[in-house]
């Protein structure tokens, strides 16, 4: 039986937007009997260049993924490293919820000591800075670099890539030579289009997150694993119809 994983985009957006998300999962990567279904949020935020547009990733994503077990899907995935309602939906849900952040972050730490973070621009410093807290990793972090450019979260980079491309390279550099990182992550699943440049250019590896959360995602359902319960307890008085209300 075909396994379903719900992959949600955290940002409102057409289905030209949501085809160069799914882009970032070529088709040879994914396993037969897997079938990933890119969904984005209806409503929300922008840019994530705020922590007002924080707290509506969190609210939106979690609105979109909430129903998740109940529409047959086996695993959620959500499409940004900001790891945006998370935790709220493996309280709320019994099947795996993978976010990349969560998931790049610690797979840099089995493959070097220490990572850096590259990004578009230093707005979304905060996002990494709250996650990184919150999983223990402040130890674990060289730095947190941007090439200080606005991102377009719909096109990504197409277009761009002979000027942005270089200028990630000379960052990354920066952060393995100045930094001392000896792992580079990708700072958004908007960055997958510099991955295989960058991986063939750099001297260390380079984390594509948005690919690797969803191959994780794989692995749990394949070893037939998912989230502590206990750490995620669920809640006793769920507020679904609530939730929903606003979802539009």
């Amino acid at each position: 039986m075909t396994k379903r994983i719900k992959v949600i985009v955290p940002v409102p957006m057409d289905a030209a937007g949501v085809a160069n998300r799914i882009a970032q999962l070529p088709p040879s990567l994914i396993r037969a009997g897997f079938e990933p279904e890119f969904v984005a949020v209806s409503w929300g935020a922008a840019l994530g260049d705020s922590h007002h547009d924080m707290l509506l990733m969190d609210w939106t994503v979690f609105q979109a993924g909430i129903k998740a077990e109940e529409e047959g899907f086996d695993a959620v995935c959500i499409d940004t490293v900001s790891d945006s309602g998370l935790f709220a939906l493996r309280s709320r849900l019994s099947i795996p919820v993978l976010g990349p952040g969560q998931v790049s972050f610690h797979t840099a730490m089995t493959l070097g000591k220490k990572f850096s973070i590259i990004t578009m621009w230093d707005e979304w410093f905060p996002l990494y800075q709250k996650t990184i807290t919150e999983y223990g990793l402040s130890h674990r972090v060289a730095s947190i670099r941007s090439i200080k450019t606005r991102p377009d979260l719909e096109d990504l980079l197409e277009g761009k890539e002979d000027v942005i491309f270089e200028k990630l390279k000379t960052e990354a550099m920066r952060a393995i030579d100045e930094d001392g990182a000896d792992v580079i992550v990708l700072g958004s699943t908007t960055m997958h289009q510099s991955a295989e440049y960058l991986a063939e250019n750099l001297p260390v590896p380079v984390i594509n997150p948005g690919l690797i959360c969803y191959k994780m995602c794989e692995v749990l359902l394949e070893l037939g694993l998912s989230h502590s319960k206990l750490a995620f307890p669920a809640p006793e008085v769920p507020k679904d119809d609530e939730v929903l209300a606003n979802n539009n």
